[in-house]
């Protein structure tokens, strides 16, 4: 295959974690699903309303936990594939770590209240990105 080969043999374990992240995101969109069957929001309703439903935070929440994935994911996609042409190991780990608090961070938000989705997701979002700066940082420097 013409290209591949110039990828690093670890580049594999880049591909992995956005398999594992696309995972994750179809897992939260069956959440949504179930949300909407339990608290009676019917498409094409994005959000519900306090009027349409007494459980409308509720429902929002879950929702809400979803839509901020997938406003992240072309971001941490396009960082994890051109990050990893050039450490593709140390790329895989700190989207391993992002994927495990975007978890966190869904779970704590389908709560119903929106300050559980800090508790660990922003963490492990800082962290991952303040050392991705750094290595960055460092490999500029090196050249």
């Amino acid at each position: 295959m013409a290209g591949v080969e110039l990828l690093p043999k670890e580049y594999g374990y880049v591909v992995l974690v956005l398999v594992g992240y696309c995972f994750l995101n179809f897992w939260m969109g069956a959440q949504v699903g179930k949300a909407r069957k339990k608290y009676k929001v019917f498409y094409p309703t994005m959000y519900a309303t306090e009027a349409e439903s007494k459980d409308a935070k509720l429902f929002n929440c879950v929702q809400r936990g979803h839509q901020n994935s997938l406003e992240m994911m072309p971001t941490f996609f396009m960082l994890m594939i051109l990050g990893g042409i050039r450490h593709p190991v140390i790329a895989a780990s700190l989207g391993a770590l992002y994927t495990v608090t975007r978890f966190f961070y869904f779970k704590g938000y389908s709560t119903g209240d929106p300050q559980k989705r800090l508790s660990i997701g922003h963490r492990g979002l800082v962290g991952a990105a303040l050392l991705s700066f750094l290595l960055v940082y460092v490999d500029v420097r090196s050249d």
